[in-house]
């Protein structure tokens, strides 16, 4: 139905948009049904993947903990090293201190750069913290690896880009690796079969000056 003293234009939006009929809505969802499907018998078998939260963005760390616990509830064995965050005492450490059979959770760092102030001693602890984290990375009993905050690290030079892409390269095909932290380097992007950017529209420290909350940032 057009309406008199309307515009052809919002006339034209309104019929587009009509709500569908059930019948309509029936099709449309079998035929949606039939592409997925599709691609689905088109798609490979499974593969270990290497993961990268990057960016300026809060969640990089919460978003990569949602899969270890995914992991978790399968049963998979799993293995945490943290390379900055360490001086804190982390709430998700807490939490998942009931899986201990199955997690191997490791913070390794001393805080974050600027409270440290201890460049030689940041490099040390990072590279301690790698060499936990190699033994996990080509352990095939532990289907996922996070590396919290390793792309820090490797941004500041703490570790060797090359090693880490190595070892990457020797993980066991069946197994995960999620490595966290913001700056990720265009070689580990390249290399990662899933990469995801956090981009940060508004935060309150920087917009209302409130400190870290409970909760949200430990």
């Amino acid at each position: 139905m057009i309406l008199k003293n309307i515009p052809w234009q919002i006339n034209t939006l309104i019929i587009m948009n009509k709500p569908l009929t059930e019948n309509e809505y029936k099709l449309k969802m079998q035929r949606r049904k039939e592409v997925q499907e599709q691609r689905l018998a088109q798609m490979k078998d499974d593969k270990g993947l290497i993961v990268v939260h990057t960016g300026n963005g809060k969640g990089k760390t919460t978003a990569a903990l949602g899969m270890v616990i995914r992991s978790l509830g399968h049963g998979y064995k799993v293995a945490i090293v943290q390379f900055i965050k360490g001086a804190w005492l982390p709430a998700e450490k807490e939490v998942l201190e009931k899986w201990s059979n199955q997690l191997e959770f490791y913070a390794m760092g001393e805080g974050f750069t600027w409270e440290t102030q201890d460049r030689e001693r940041d490099i040390l602890m990072a590279n301690k913290a790698w060499e936990k984290a190699k033994n996990f990375i080509i352990n095939p009993e532990y289907k996922l690896v996070l590396l919290d905050e390793i792309n820090i690290a490797l941004k500041l030079g703490y570790l060797n880009l090359e090693e880490v892409l190595n070892t990457l390269a020797e993980k066991p095909e069946d197994n995960h690796v999620i490595l966290t932290g913001r700056g990720a380097k265009s070689e580990l992007v390249e290399m990662a079969d899933l990469v995801t950017e956090m981009k940060l529209i508004k935060h309150p420290f920087k917009e209302q000056g409130i400190k870290a909350q409970a909760g949200i940032e430990f």
